[in-house]
């Protein structure tokens, strides 16, 4: 997606059958009153149940260190984390962006998180996509400088341009491109798990399985990948399944949610609201649950930005790093629990 919960606890209904009863049958007294009141005292201790399981490793995408350090992060005892960085990030240097990279990579090392790193567009040149030779050129700058990673996506989106995504200041590659992308990095890094298509699954969903088939055309059976990376946004956000569900019957493999959420606010179509964000991201965990071949979750974005100006927050926190209720969500479902230890801000 473009860059830049009080929690709702389940509620316990208390049926007072021992009151029905007396309606019925008129007072009770002696022993049977004494164990219908014991009854009547341990139903209403019954503690709410804890959410189901998935079987997905859960993470967190966000390009901020300091999440690292955040006690509420710490407390969901995740251990993967994303990362989108140019391609190029260790030729063009208009903004830092490679000393941004390293501060998160160390920050993620200290805190013993694995690193997903997905590559994007330059940022010197954003409407112009690399020719095969000066991506391989470029990635393979990147993987002598960091070969503590080994987790990789070759482009970020890929099919974004693909499916008229409104706003864009940046190009995205073709299916073809995709392809010779993903045929480099793989052969620049054979010791790496290579993502092999990140498509974004949007309201145009034949755009987007469309997307997927010219690429494993031009890909070929024999270099075909095995995971493949989706960012359902739109499923997760508008309470449906269709993109999720059309990506799995049409892939073969791992599917990597690399990037999903629920959103607190999208200009134009998602009023900031964050009881419907929380409802998304519970909605989130419903979706990675409708096949065992979805194996990664990488949840966008740890903090998000001010509710006022921003375009696009999807922060399970607040600009300050305070837990929304969809961060209750969250950690209700990785700690297997009916309870959030934080009173969640409403911004």
């Amino acid at each position: 997606m473009t860059r830049a919960r009080a929690s709702a606890l389940p509620v316990v209904v208390i049926i007072a059958l021992a009151g029905a009863l007396a309606l019925t049958a008129g007072p009770a007294t002696g022993a049977g009153a004494q164990r219908t009141g014991a009854a009547s005292r341990a139903s209403s201790k019954t503690k709410p149940k804890p959410p189901a399981a998935i079987s997905a490793t859960v993470g967190i995408g966000d390009d901020t260190p300091a999440m690292f350090s955040s006690h509420p992060f710490q407390l969901l005892h995740t251990r993967i984390a994303r990362y989108v960085t140019p391609y190029d990030v260790m030729v063009h240097q208009r903004v830092d962006a490679l000393g941004r990279l390293r501060e998160w990579l160390k920050a993620a090392n200290r805190a013993h998180i694995q690193p997903l790193v997905a590559f994007y567009h330059s940022n010197s040149t954003p409407k112009r996509m690399p020719s095969v030779a000066t991506y391989t050129q470029d990635v393979k700058k990147f993987l002598r400088a960091f070969p503590q990673v080994r987790l990789l996506q070759p482009w970020d989106e890929a099919n974004r341009g693909s499916v008229n995504e409104p706003g864009d200041s940046f190009t995205s590659p073709s299916a073809k491109q995709s392809a010779q992308y993903y045929l480099a990095l793989s052969a620049a890094c054979r010791r790496c798990t290579v993502v092999g298509l990140d498509v974004l699954d949007s309201t145009d969903v034949p755009a987007t399985i469309g997307y997927i088939n010219q690429f494993k055309k031009d890909v070929g059976r024999k270099h075909m990948p095995q995971i493949w990376g989706l960012h359902n946004y739109s499923d997760t956000n508008r309470f449906h399944a269709t993109g999720t569900k059309a990506v799995l019957a049409d892939t073969s493999g791992q599917v990597w949610l690399t990037e999903t959420g629920g959103i607190a606010k999208l200009a134009g179509d998602f009023p900031f609201n964050l009881a419907r964000q929380a409802r998304a991201t519970s909605y989130m965990f419903t979706l990675s649950r409708l096949s065992k071949r979805i194996t990664r979750l990488y949840i966008y974005q740890w903090a998000g930005g001010n509710a006022k100006t921003e375009a696009f927050d999807a922060g399970l926190a607040d600009i300050h790093g305070k837990p929304r209720p969809a961060y209750c969500v969250t950690y209700e479902q990785l700690r297997r629990t009916a309870k959030c230890p934080y009173k969640t801000v409403k911004d």
